[in-house]
């Protein structure tokens, strides 16, 4: 039955709707959400989206092509030259070496060498959809495996370049018969041509990115009507698609490209912003579709077969990627993240074994098999990313430090009156205030990549655990008077707090709390000095905002004091009924009312000249210090 566009938007919506807050809710993640809901439309479950499922899937890869965009458009050339050596040495051998693997295993089931080398080319590709949005959302994408999966990732994407250049070389007899594709007017060229032409559609997207496209984003930009910017940003990933789409490339790599090109501009920041809805829902409109184009008519057909090749494929790589790994000195938890992660096969594979049907290289029937593990293997991602997340990380000691666990304690040779445990952003300016200031301190930090930075810049940092009461003993807790703790984590810092009341209860306190939840477990272990990540910096912000208004500098800070007495205060009270909801609720309610009256009775009009306060020579000379 042939439904309306409208009926089947409406069915992707629904389906996003329902199944993306229940995915959330058990902590599988959007991606396997949208999967999971793409699955059950589908022609396979419920029937709701049949045939005209592909015709959304060509929709939906618009998602992709944005989602390149913008990845391109954040990366700037110097940026790129900077990750030359994990985009090209971890990315590069990874591609190498598994499209080698993949082709030897293909020339020994039998398959032609033309075959076996597109076949090695198109399953070493990984999807870059799947990986950075699972990795994105579980805050794993700036960790060692994160950062090394995007330089992998990255690398794929461009030399899918190379790959659909080489395609044509390795095409069999009547190539151009052999399916109904959409013809493009390089389809009748030879070879060599087809290659020629490929580059060249490359390099004249990077020649107009450079010398069109800025000078009319400047002329948009200068009518002031935002609508009009954002229609010439799609216009613009639109059009570079078409473009792509003419030659018989893949439009994401062209917008890549196009991004890549634009990244120095001016009006990054407009474009991304612009950009940013429609390429989230067409996203998850993309990965639906993924779910909806599994064939499990095929795969009932011969389920060990496809089942052993998805499961195989997905072994293969990830014993590579280990290896790589291990060769590029990534710790074995975050290396074991990095490889379950990249293992799968990517979006790009569709096209590619289109482009190989196309051009007579793989047969219909192996292509219709190959398109089932493809997308079985990416409907699996998010699944190995959970197992990861639930059963192994758990498992392996120090987690999110990425760093290497079998690390000794260093040895300490100094002793101090004031001990930092935990030097990162925090931790950091407080040892720098310190020192400036004429006070040594003792230094402890668990993140030995930080540890070794810190010390090629010459600031002495002992690798340790604070948490450990030898390692406190060793730097000197005994004799000390004041412990600051500023740990990464509230787990770690709950952890040393912990230690230094039991064996070291003279050593006074001043310990880093980044939410409010947090304050209130340090409260109930009774600690008096508590610091909240980001109150002080807020309130300065505050200020300076009511400076910008016209009160008086002394006024301002005055209000400050006022303020941050008065939250705390309020703070201690919460801490003893946060328990009952209903309680707590109303009682900040309250406490709110009776702040904003204080300040009220305190408020000086901010117009009044004759307001006491800091006189005018002083701002002045305070001004000038700065």
């Amino acid at each position: 039955m042939e439904h309306s566009y409208f009926f089947i938007a409406m069915i992707y919506l629904a389906a996003a709707v329902i199944f993306i807050p229940v995915a959330k809710k058990l902590g599988l993640g959007s991606v396997l959400g949208y999967l999971l809901a793409g699955i059950v439309i589908g022609p396979s479950l419920l029937g709701f989206i049949g045939h005209e499922g592909q015709d959304i899937m060509h929709f939906a890869e618009f998602g992709v092509v944005m989602m390149l965009f913008l990845i391109g458009i954040e990366l700037e050339p110097a940026l790129l030259w900077n990750m030359r050596a994990p985009i090209l040495g971890l990315g590069g051998l990874q591609v190498l070496i598994t499209a080698a693997a993949i082709a030897g295993l293909a020339l020994l089931l039998g398959q032609p060498l033309n075959a076996s080398l597109a076949l090695g080319m198109t399953l070493s590709l990984s999807s870059t959809a799947i990986v950075l949005q699972s990795l994105k959302e579980k805050g794993q994408l700036s960790s060692a495996a994160g950062q090394s999966a995007f330089s992998v990732l990255l690398f794929q994407d461009i030399a899918v370049i190379p790959m659909l250049a080489i395609f044509p070389l390795l095409a069999g007899p009547d190539a151009s018969t052999t399916t109904d594709h959409t013809p493009t007017f390089k389809d009748n060229l030879p070879a060599w041509m087809q290659t020629l032409v490929v580059l060249g559609a490359v390099i004249a997207i990077i020649v107009a990115g450079q010398y069109l496209v800025r000078p009319l984003l400047r002329v948009v930009a200068k009518t002031r009507v935002r609508e009009l910017f954002t229609a010439f940003a799609l216009l613009l990933v639109v059009a570079i698609s078409v473009l792509m789409s003419l030659v018989g490339l893949s439009p994401a790599l062209g917008a890549f490209l196009g991004g890549v090109v634009l990244a120095n501009s001016e009006y990054k920041h407009e474009l991304e912003s612009d950009i940013e809805p429609f390429k989230g829902l067409l996203l998850g409109l993309f990965f639906m579709a993924v779910g909806a184009s599994i064939d499990f008519k095929l795969v009932l057909s011969m389920p060990w077969v496809i089942l052993g090749l998805v499961v195989s494929l997905i072994i293969l790589k990830a014993i590579i990627l280990l290896i790589l790994g291990r060769v590029f000195r990534i710790s074995m938890e975050q290396n074991l993240l990095f490889g379950m992660a990249l293992s799968q096969v990517g979006e790009f594979a569709f096209v590619l074994l289109s482009f190989t049907q196309q051009n007579n290289i793989l047969s219909a029937r192996l292509v219709s098999i190959m398109t089932a593990v493809v997308a079985l293997s990416m409907a699996l991602t998010p699944l190995l990313l959970l197992i990861y997340e639930r059963g192994i990380q758990p498992r392996l000691s120090q987690p999110d430090t990425g760093n290497n666990n079998t690390r000794e304690a260093d040895e300490i040779h100094e002793k101090h009156p004031v001990i930092i445990a935990g030097f990162g952003r925090f931790g950091n300016i407080v040892g720098r205030f310190l020192r400036v200031n004429g006070v040594k301190a003792t230094i402890l930090d668990l993140d030995s990549d930080r540890v070794d930075a810190l010390h090629n810049l010459g600031v002495k940092v002992y690798y340790g655990d604070a948490a450990r009461r030898d390692l406190l003993e060793a730097a000197g807790a005994a004799e000390a008077k004041i412990i600051i703790v500023a740990m990464d984590t509230v787990e770690q810092t709950l952890d040393v707090v912990k230690i230094v009341r039991k064996h070291f209860p003279h050593l006074q306190m001043l310990v880093k709390a980044e939410h409010i939840p947090d304050t209130y477990e340090l409260m109930d272990l009774g600690v008096l000095h508590i610091y909240r990540e980001t109150l002080d910096t807020s309130l300065r912000m505050g200020a300076d905002a009511l400076q910008m208004l016209g009160v008086r500098a002394y006024h301002a800070h005055r209000n400050i004091s006022t303020f941050r007495k008065q939250d705390e205060k309020a703070l201690k009270g919460l801490s003893a009924i946060r328990n009952d909801k209903k309680l707590y609720v109303n009682t900040v309610r309250e406490r709110i009312e009776e702040i904003e009256k204080l300040m009220a009775n305190e408020r000086v009009t901010k117009w009044n000249p004759s307001a006491q306060g800091w006189d005018e020579q002083s701002l002045i000379d305070e001004a000038n210090q700065d």
